[in-house]
């Protein structure tokens, strides 16, 4: 069934245009703009190139997924196949099926958000021309690791974001941003080097780079040690980019000084790259290589689901001077265990589950670094004590709209039944519940029980950051003065102002009466963020249109391309 019934060469260039437009527009945002265009201020006019260009391709893939047979999700659709390296069969192969087409339009949602975000509050840094074009070369990277079906241009796609989030975290990014940038291109281009001695030896043993074609022959044409081989070779690469404890180091301090926008990419969309790949390439290529490694995939998942919930509780607490966006950076290693727990059961239904958890996720966490980032701008600074003690007036009473959106998203992460959050974790533990034939299931169950343990500390450390910066807390010494009491920021205390908006007079020794209020949700920060919190919505109450796409696509999977 199609909504729109599109023909096939339309399709394939829908495809082709959501991987390349934005590469072309990248290169048109460095170019002069033309006279008519320049507009009083060439700033602005850069910046409406990128909104008008994510959005281009946010129609594209929208279209696309009217005009995708959802009768057939297990089916490549759009394809496109053009011999490009005769010598080593390498082709330009593009496709789409249940699996792919989710992430595609949340990368093709999120970047075009990010962009009219960044059109409002762009981050302090060089040439908002470099930036336009950053963000557009890594939407395109994105979207062909999502869409290519060639192991060699996988890679070459999976590498092409990573110089220019090097970027948007060293330029635009905040302190400590130089050796947050160095350490997340070291960790991935590490990763990366042992990846492609993996795709390389896969694709000369069994004499083709063709992911369809490999995933159709389900390791059949490959030996044992060959999988295994490849399997930890490419994994290793994968679950840096996830990222897996103990592989995690790089990623809170990379969205600790990513400026907001690179932290809703690297979150929402960079993250799902990795566990796509498990998905995509390891799960069908080699399932014999991944039920080796399935048990200590799963042992490393369910370690980084506690490990991710514990470090966010230590943040959380009172006088830890946590930061709020390194605290949910922590949520992710948490958040992404229970994706790779899905993968490592080897089940429809835990892979399903990890497939369902990786859109929540992007969709929930993109959410709340918007939030985050908003907070930081209005407070002028993320330290929860800062946040939850020093202001003397917590959200909900400064901005009140702000604070309960942000409460809607703490307790979408931590999986309240209803919303997106919930669906992804329970299929995955139930997936590890009855474990793929082979895998031990004693094993397995005991992995269920500790992510279930994790579900209770991220509800946990979930409430306690509700409740200090959405609802406050006292002063550690309650004999302070009003005066000690009020509010402040990280450079000392905060202006405060009468109700009718005038300056306080100088004799004016005690707190007023009336709270400092904060801007609350401004109209571009309400259309950049409500699309993400309906999607949430939309997903907890009706996961069929979610499952309905990837569970035939991952029953053929692994069924190795038999329906």
């Amino acid at each position: 069934m199609t909504v729109i019934d599109i023909s096939a060469s339309v399709m394939q260039f829908l495809l082709a245009f959501i991987v390349v437009a934005p590469l072309l527009g990248a290169v048109a945002a460095l170019l002069p703009a033309p006279p008519g265009l320049k507009g009083k201020n060439p700033d602005q006019a850069v910046l409406r190139h990128g909104v008008t260009v994510t959005g281009a391709v946010l129609v594209a893939a929208i279209v696309l997924a009217v005009g995708f047979d959802h009768d057939h999700p297990a089916t490549m659709q759009a394809t496109t196949d053009i011999s490009w390296i005769p010598a080593l069969d390498v082709r330009i192969h593009l496709g789409i099926d249940g699996i792919s087409l989710p992430l595609l339009l949340l990368t093709a949602l999120l970047t075009f958000l990010c962009a009219l975000y960044s059109y409002f509050k762009l981050p302090a840094g060089p040439s908002p021309k470099a930036f336009v074009a950053l963000v557009l070369v890594l939407e395109s990277g994105t979207l062909a690791t999502f869409a290519v079906l060639d192991l060699l241009l996988f890679f070459l796609a999976f590498e092409m974001v990573l110089i220019p989030m090097y970027f948007l975290i060293a330029r635009w990014g905040g302190g400590q941003r130089q050796a947050a940038a160095w350490k997340f291109i070291l960790y991935t281009l590490l990763g990366s080097v042992v990846m492609l001695l993996g795709l390389l030896l896969i694709g000369l043993k069994s004499g083709t780079f063709d992911m369809v074609a490999l995933a159709t022959d389900n390791g059949r044409g490959l030996t044992t040690s060959v999988q295994v081989i490849a399997v930890l070779a490419i994994g290793l690469g994968l679950a840096v980019k996830t990222p897996m404890w103990p592989l995690h180091s790089w990623l809170p301090d990379a969205h600790t000084a990513a400026p907001t926008v690179g932290s809703v990419l690297l979150a929402g969309v960079l993250l799902k790259m990795g566990t796509y790949g498990f998905v995509r390439i390891l799960l069908p290529v080699a399932p014999d290589g991944m039920r080796t490694f399935a048990p200590y995939l799963a042992a490393f998942a369910v370690v980084g689901i506690v490990y991710g919930s514990l470090a966010c509780l230590a943040l959380a607490r009172t006088g830890a001077k946590g930061d709020l966006k390194r605290l949910i950076a922590y949520s992710s290693v948490g958040h992404m265990g229970f994706v790779l727990l899905g993968i490592a059961t080897m089940t429809p239904t835990g892979v399903n589950g990890a497939l369902f958890a990786n859109i929540a996720h992007g969709l929930i966490t993109g959410l709340l670094f918007f939030l985050v980032g908003a907070i930081k701008d209005r407070y002028g600074t993320a330290d929860l004590d800062t946040l939850a003690g020093a202001t003397g007036a917590a959200l909900y009473g400064r901005a009140p709209r702000l604070g309960a959106l942000l409460a809607f998203a703490a307790i979408a992460s931590l999986g309240l039944p209803g919303l997106a959050g919930f669906w992804g974790e329970m299929l995955t533990l139930f997936g590890a519940y009855s474990p793929a034939e082979g895998l031990s299931r004693p094993a397995f169950r005991t992995f269920m029980a500790i992510g279930a343990f994790g579900t209770l500390l991220t509800a946990a450390y979930m409430l306690i950051v509700v409740w200090r910066v959405c609802m406050g807390e006292h002063p550690p010494h309650s004999r302070l003065s009003p005066d000690d009491r009020a509010p402040r920021t990280a450079d000392g205390p905060e202006p405060s102002a009468t109700p009718d908006g005038s300056e306080p007079s100088a004799t004016a020794g005690a707190r007023p009466a009336t709270t400092p209020q904060l801007a609350d949700i401004r109209t571009y920060e309400a259309v950049a963020w409500t699309p993400l919190a309906a999607l949430t919505v939309l997903a907890g109450l009706w996961p069929a249109v979610l499952l309905g796409l990837t569970d035939p696509a991952v029953q053929q999977l692994l069924a190795g391309g038999k329906s």
